[in-house]
């Protein structure tokens, strides 16, 4: 790594000590230190405090505690008092491998960029359940390639579970939002309208765990499909077709249940066709026909979920042109 940079992981962290400790093991592990790790424990009840002083002697460690606020604004606080000129945010359920810092200052020494990002994996150690989830959140079958893996359908929009960008990007757009959700989507396009450089560093991945239960991971893409909108209301020009692609899957997925139901079961085929590609393309990937069941499953909740989420909230904000808004409001880590 060139001296002209010095890397900060900032990590916002809510009731999840177990994960941080994992999370600090693997950067304990990595094959190229000198980078700082900084701790936002954003109004915890079970606190990471004590993982981190465990780990103070062995990682260059800050850990930080402040009233819940939410990830994003959380990462400003973070990045407000880390030492470093760039900045990588990662999420506290994710697992670093043992290259990963490595490929991040090879990549940056060859190809300076302002901003990063990399994408998520499935550990091998991981549950089924937990693999099921990636699967569904990653395939093409079901994000269309555009979630972490893909600059081929424009500039390429970094996700904060593993992103990263410049001190400079952060002094000049002044961080991330106070958007509840979509708020690293919506610092991405402020990036770049900046005329700032965005890259995918591929190599530069995590293992992203996603201890969700099923009602928790509807309530996440439910939200992210509402957030879809309320980007296209800050940034009218970023809302692709893609983007309809979900809802458009729901309402097709209740046309041809209902004809299968009142008409001809003859109109179950395309479903039963969908679902059968879903589970041979999760067998295939995970080996493992037990994963490819739960990953129709995983499939369905996230299509659904994010269709659902999309269609509330045009409904909300460009029909009835309400402010804007966001689902389960309860947490803003539920």
């Amino acid at each position: 790594m060139g001296k002209s940079i010095e890397i900060s992981f900032v990590v916002p962290v809510f009731n999840r000590p177990n994960e941080v400790k994992e999370l600090l093991e693997s950067m304990c592990q990595q094959r190229v230190g000198g980078f700082e790790v900084v701790i936002v424990e954003d109004g915890s009840t079970s606190t990471a405090e004590e993982v981190c002083e465990n780990y103070s002697n062995r990682l260059n460690l800050k850990y930080f505690f402040k009233a819940n606020s939410g990830p994003g604004q959380s990462r400003n606080y973070g990045c407000e008092r880390a030492s470093g000129n760039y900045i990588v945010f990662l999420d506290s359920d994710c697992i670093l491998p043992n290259r990963y810092f490595e490929h991040l200052c090879r990549a940056l020494d060859k190809e300076y960029t302002d901003a990063f990002g990399g994408p998520d994996a499935a550990h091998p150690d991981f549950t089924a359940w937990q693999k099921a989830i990636n699967y569904s959140m990653t395939s093409f079958f079901t994000t269309g390639g555009i979630r972490g893996k893909s600059e081929k359908l424009g500039k390429f929009h970094p996700r904060s579970f593993n992103m990263g960008y410049s001190r400079e990007v952060f002094e000049k757009t002044g961080g991330f939002s106070k958007m509840r959700f979509g708020e690293d989507i919506d610092m991405s396009i402020r990036i770049l309208e900046l005329g700032f450089t965005t890259r995918l560093i591929p190599e530069a991945f995590v293992f992203h765990k996603r201890r969700s239960t099923l009602r928790q991971f509807f309530k996440q893409v439910f939200n992210s499909g509402v957030a879809r909108i309320n980007l296209y209301k800050r940034h009218p020009k970023t809302l692709k077709l893609v983007h309809f692609a979900p809802s458009i899957f729901v309402l097709g997925t209740l046309f041809f249940l209902f004809l299968g139901l009142f008409y001809s079961p003859f109109f179950f085929w395309p479903l039963c066709c969908h679902a059968a590609l879903l589970l041979a393309d999760s067998t295939f990937r995970n080996k493992s026909l037990f994963i490819g069941l739960l990953s129709v499953l995983t499939s369905y909740v996230q299509l659904f979920g994010y269709g659902l989420g999309f269609l509330w909230s045009f409904w909300k904000r460009i029909v009835l042109q309400k402010e804007e808004f966001s689902a389960y409001e309860k947490t803003f880590y539920d």
